[in-house]
């Protein structure tokens, strides 16, 4: 991959900077107020670093979607917060692109800093106009976002990696018309991938997971075909899919909740993948269910039950175990079970563990994930935590990421 310039390459003192970052945050329905800080703790290196070098700082960001109403509130709150955070005001102005919005980016003085308001209060911001417009990014510079904001501005700084998969103005435009660098935590989570996806340590392992199996089977194909991954411990509906590919009946509960959610369409997938990889993709040996209020772990030779599987059993996670000590490199997208009960929630606890434990070099990335992290270990004890979820997905499945293309060749 060609090398991205980065905020070092920048003469910041009295530059007018404007900094596309991903605080987008999980907002708590009761409350209406931000309910997890961590996209935005990530972000803080890069606007320290660029209002300490004495840019006058513009920052654009998204919060929440049309698909994703219940988030989509104002950047108020995210102001507060960095200005707790960085130890220095951040000022707000609840406009994005209008006349109040450049009034106060044109009143900036160097070190000074300023968030606009939701991205995606503008209707070209929002991700179904990018699948129905289908813009260039050059044609996206007559979008109403560029052409007032781009005059304003003499350098454009690109910190969003969680969301490197969207082609939104904000996102492809801005290189067009100007210079443009990656910031701290682009370039972070550029190396941590690279580490997994480029040239890993050996083994490298990939622990897969989690109810999202979509994400799961993109990258499948691509980290065995290149060889990327070593081996590839399965788990969650992963797990089960690839069990009911290799020929063992799960049981009512379990074949209708995988059929119901039309997730049975990757078990021919999952066959193919068995047949061309033999030997690399390893399945639970014993699964775990909820039997009049208990656990009940049962052999896969044993199968089916009538309960729907709820996680991995104790054979299955020594297994697992052994393996993610072996290994020099551990990706890991997605819990091994329902973690958020107790009666469920043993084969992401040892499974967490056991890498917090490990001499490898450990990444995890995906917010169900993240989240399942927090619950059982220390989320330091991992070596890096991306943002990302999509683009995340979409690296190491090989696929292109608009921001990528666009910071490679935008001007």
């Amino acid at each position: 991959m060609a090398r991205i310039a980065t905020i070092d390459d920048l003469d910041l003192d009295g530059t007018r900077v404007l900094l596309r970052v991903d605080i987008n945050s999980p907002i708590d329905p009761d409350t209406g107020q931000i309910a997890d800080e961590t996209r935005i703790d990530k972000s803080l290196p890069t606007i320290r670093d660029l209002a300490g070098g004495g840019a006058r700082l513009t920052i654009i960001a998204h919060q929440g979607d049309t698909l994703d109403y219940h988030n989509l509130v104002g950047l108020e709150e995210h102001a507060e917060k960095l200005t707790e955070k960085l130890g220095r005001p951040v000022g707000f102005v609840d406009d994005v692109a209008g006349p109040a919005a450049r009034a106060r980016i044109a009143a900036l003085e160097p070190g000074e800093v300023l968030l606009l308001d939701n991205l995606r209060f503008l209707t070209e911001e929002v991700s179904t106009f990018e699948a129905a417009a289908k813009l260039s990014p050059a044609e996206m510079t007559k979008t109403y976002l560029v052409r007032n904001l781009a005059p304003l501005f003499d350098v454009y700084v690109n910190d969003a990696f969680a969301a490197a998969h969207r082609g939104a103005p904000s996102m492809v435009a801005f290189q067009q018309l100007m210079p443009y660098a990656g910031g701290r935590l682009l370039s972070a989570e550029l190396e941590a991938l690279e580490a997994v996806a480029g040239n890993p340590a050996r083994p490298c392992l990939f622990v897969l997971g989690g109810l999202k199996i979509s994400d799961a089977f993109s990258m499948l194909q691509q980290v065995l075909t290149e060889g990327t991954a070593d081996e590839v411990l399965t788990t969650g509906i992963t797990g089960q899919v690839m069990l009911l590919a290799a020929g063992h009946s799960l049981g009512a509960g379990s074949e209708q909740f995988i059929a119901d959610r039309s997730l049975d369409v990757f078990i021919p997938e999952a066959r193919e993948y068995l047949k061309a990889f033999p030997g690399k993709i390893q399945m639970p040996v014993d699964v775990a269910v909820e039997r009049d209020g208990q656990r009940v772990e049962i052999d896969v030779e044993d199968l089916p039950v009538a309960e729907p599987i709820v996680d991995i059993g104790s054979v299955t996670m020594a297994v697992y175990e052994e393996r993610i000590a072996a290994a020099a490199t551990i990706f890991v997208n997605g819990p091994a079970g329902v973690y958020e009960r107790e009666n469920s929630a043993e084969g992401t606890r040892r499974l967490w563990a056991a890498v917090a434990a490990t001499s490898g070099v450990s990444v995890i990335g995906g917010g169900d994930t993240v989240s399942s992290a927090g619950r059982f270990i220390d989320p330091t004890e991992i070596d890096f935590v991306s943002t990302g979820g999509g683009a995340l997905i979409r690296y190491l499945s090989g696929q292109p990421l608009p921001l990528l293309e666009a910071m490679q060749g935008g001007q």
